[in-house]
């Protein structure tokens, strides 16, 4: 699974979900389902947005954890 670690990202910096919308021109929507890591599909542009925002890298606001119960 991907988890999405906005929350991490937003708490870091103390920034609201409202503050990062703003920031980006994402949807207020798209950003809380990214914080509750509720997304399906992720936007390209959207990532590279966010971390523009937080100069993070990818793997600050992305995580890979392998499913434990699924085979290779």
């Amino acid at each position: 699974m991907i988890r999405i670690k906005l929350s991490d990202l937003l708490g870091k910096h103390k920034m609201s979900q409202k503050a990062l919308s703003n920031l980006t021109n994402i949807r207020p929507a798209t950003i809380s389902k990214m914080y509750y890591e509720e997304s399906k599909r992720l936007d390209i542009e959207q990532l590279n947005s966010i971390c523009n925002v937080f100069k993070c890298e990818i793997s600050d606001l992305l995580e890979f954890i392998p499913d434990e119960n699924k085979p290779d």
